[in-house]
């Protein structure tokens, strides 16, 4: 039986290097592109994972150096830590030797390259939707980000900060692992990647960090906390605005003018956001048809649907579909 995270997830392994490739193709479901740089390596080459909406996170054995890029239309941020040995990381102008003490955050867009430095070289992939980010930088701050949230290459995991965001990683990998149903409820997984991109804000230093210390400590009101929590919950169920303030315990002018002074837009703007976000994911990581998976999050309109998706990514469904 394997050992270490994710044992029961094995997708690959493998003598054959060209496997490795393969099956972090699959994993990350066509967000990523990945080649060898330089001649094949010899040796065991291993890849397990996990993959949702808003997340991937892979478990890499192997003394493979390999360049990762990103595909065209397809945000995500992602997280690389060093379980065992060492790996030269780069990414844009960025370069860390990743290990027990340097984890790596890769920005949308860039390409990351990664060199083990020796054989038995073990580390993890965490892939966070970049709609995900952009949704807690709204909580935490109370309005849409301006411009691309881009993070530091290096992450300290000797630091409090970054020890934080390591244990987080750590409790949803042990959370996947676990056999107890309980723990595979989709409600505390969500809440742990939003626990995850919120400490990765707050403790990695990125391009929004000052107009992030400059906000005041204070939660959002409660009645917008119920209403969020109610939309995450029902996302798939016809939702309205009357059904939103009934959850939220007030009228549907009063939350409606909290989400615009919080969050930046309106209630159902909020709905629909969200919906795009897991219809492209599964866009990308399933062979359902355009209209099965819009129709699985709520969509009845299926040219309106076309059009709200082109706007929040550039590209209508059906491109999006071709590639995968």
């Amino acid at each position: 039986m394997a050992s270490g995270p994710l044992r029961d997830f094995v997708i690959t392994k493998s003598g054959n290097p060209v496997n490795l490739l393969h099956a972090a193709s699959r994993l990350f479901g066509g967000e990523v592109t990945t080649s060898p740089i330089g001649p094949f390596s010899d040796g065991e080459h291993e890849v397990r994972g996990v993959a949702g909406p808003d997340f991937t996170v892979g478990y890499f054995a192997s003394p493979l150096a390999v360049r990762v890029g990103a595909v065209p239309g397809r945000d995500s941020y992602f997280v690389n830590l060093g379980l065992a040995g060492e790996v030269w990381a780069s990414s844009g102008d960025g370069r860390a030797v990743l290990g027990r003490t340097l984890a790596g955050v890769v920005n949308p867009g860039d390409v990351q390259e990664l060199r083990p430095k020796q054989p038995g070289t073990e580390c993890l992939g965490l892939r966070i939707g970049a709609g995900l980010v952009r949704r807690e930088y709204a909580a935490l701050t109370g309005r849409p980000v301006s411009a691309a949230v881009r993070f530091d290459l290096p992450l300290d995991l000797s630091g409090a900060r970054g020890k934080t965001v390591k244990l987080l990683i750590g409790s949803l990998i042990e959370q996947l692992g676990s056999g107890d149903p309980l723990l595979q409820r989709e409600e505390l997984r969500r809440s742990q990647l939003r626990c995850i991109a919120t400490a990765l804000l707050l403790a990695q230093p990125h391009t929004h960090s000052a107009t992030l210390r400059g906000v005041p400590a204070t939660p959002h009101p409660r009645a917008l906390r119920a209403a969020v929590a109610f939309v995450e919950a029902n996302l798939a169920e016809p939702i309205s605005l009357g059904r939103i303030a009934e959850a939220a315990g007030c009228g549907a002018r009063t939350i409606s003018g909290l989400f615009r002074e919080e969050l930046g837009t309106t209630p159902m703007g909020y709905v629909r956001g969200l919906r795009l976000d897991r219809i492209r994911h599964e866009l990308l990581s399933t062979g359902d048809r355009v209209g099965e998976i819009a129709y699985r999050w709520g969509v009845t309109h299926l040219g309106r649907f076309a059009g709200d998706y082109r706007s929040r990514f550039g590209e209508l469904p059906s491109d999006t579909a071709a590639r995968r």
